[in-house]
């Protein structure tokens, strides 16, 4: 593994994380015969397009790309963790794989997603859709949304930025004592931001992956959370009782953006990632690595490489080809409604599915079909 730096505007250092043609190799395939016996068993055009990830970083473009690393805030300057090869991944403990009786992935809303409307809904909606595309062949359901007061979990106003945050913890234990019986996990989603406890200031999401359960926020992903004019600033130094929960009746939240919409399906898809036991990559650039903030969590690309691709096609069983189709689908069907059928749309209260801010992730999953129907 090599690192190339290259200066950022002549003060900040870029790292480049470059791995050797065979450790990409070994990462994919494994030295292990049964394990190369198996990836055997992908077509050619499925181990073309796997193997493109050899040539990450030869060219600008690339199907994949290796890791950049932009400042010591990044999450791998900052959380040293062991790579997680496939077959790390396929032998380890913490692999999980639906079964017959738990094959669902359940999304709980948690707080307002915005004013009571058939736009909100659909925002939800569009969310559930993307997830099931994502985690291909599983079915995904929506749970009746619940209030934060009906969680009773703990809340604060954050001193620094004078928001309201609800404790993860109580979150989970919540959504545990909710979880379906035919559930392969539970996630909550919310659009107020969360903490994990006293001493920190802000947490994009927690997970307890041996219980399946999950929650996260998507409040700092609107555009303007870091500016003074943040409409979710309270305009008052308040200190609200635990048990007044009056104080998030009307609670701001972030206007439905295709930026917002884009940065949810990827945060959503990655922490369910991690619900099959897939660790954060650092191989290559992924969908799967971690981040610190939000500049980091946009540069991620919106699907898997190649290593990571492998974990999940091997414990759900999807044909990869099909997956890209889907997805691609799920983006460009806005485009192929017929013009009778938008005017039915429209009546019916229908909202275009905001999805400019997926073009990059479109073309290139076109450019992965191009190789797959070879």
């Amino acid at each position: 593994m090599t690192y190339n730096a290259e200066t950022a505007s002549g003060v900040n250092m870029m790292k480049v994380i470059q791995h050797s043609v065979q450790a990409l190799q070994t990462a994919l395939v494994s030295n292990h015969k049964d394990l190369a016996k198996l990836y055997s068993k992908y077509t050619k055009e499925e181990r073309h397009l796997l193997e493109e990830g050899f040539l990450a970083g030869q060219q600008s473009d690339s199907l994949f790309q290796p890791i950049t690393v932009h400042s010591d805030s990044d999450w791998i300057s900052t959380h040293p963790e062991e790579h997680q090869d496939f077959e790390n991944f396929y032998r380890g403990r913490s692999r999980k794989t639906p079964n017959a009786s738990h094959k669902t992935i359940y999304i709980q809303t948690i707080g307002s997603f915005g004013e009571a409307g058939a736009q909100t809904d659909q925002y939800v909606e569009w969310l559930r859709e993307y997830c099931q595309t994502f985690f291909y062949r599983l079915s995904v359901k929506l749970l009746p949304a619940v209030t934060v007061a009906e969680t009773k979990c703990s809340f604060r106003v954050n001193s620094n930025s004078h928001n309201l945050q609800i404790l993860t913890g109580d979150l989970l234990h919540f959504l545990w004592n909710r979880k379906p019986q035919d559930a392969f996990c539970i996630v909550g989603i919310t659009m107020i931001d969360l903490y994990p406890k006293d001493s920190w200031n802000f947490v994009f999401g927690q997970a307890s992956l041996s219980d399946g359960v999950g929650v996260f926020s998507f409040a700092r992903y609107d555009d303007s959370f870091y500016s003074c004019s943040y409409a979710g600033r309270l305009k008052k130094r308040l200190h609200p009782k635990q048990e007044n929960y009056s104080v998030f009746d009307g609670y701001y939240t972030p206007p439905i953006t295709s930026s917002l919409l884009l940065r949810s399906c990827k945060t959503m898809t990655h922490e369910i990632g991690h619900m099959f036991g897939l660790k954060h990559c650092q191989w290559l650039s992924c969908v799967m690595q971690g981040s610190n903030h939000l500049e980091e969590s946009d540069r991620r690309p919106l699907d898997f490489c190649p290593i990571c691709l492998r974990k999940l096609q091997v414990t759900i069983g999807f044909k990869i080809a099909e997956r890209y189709k889907a997805l691609v689908y799920w983006m460009e069907e806005e485009q192929t409604h017929k013009p009778e059928e938008s005017s039915t749309c429209q009546s019916a209260l229908h909202f275009p599915k905001p999805t400019e801010a997926f073009q990059t992730s479109r073309l290139w999953l076109h450019r992965c079909l191009d190789i797959l129907q070879e």
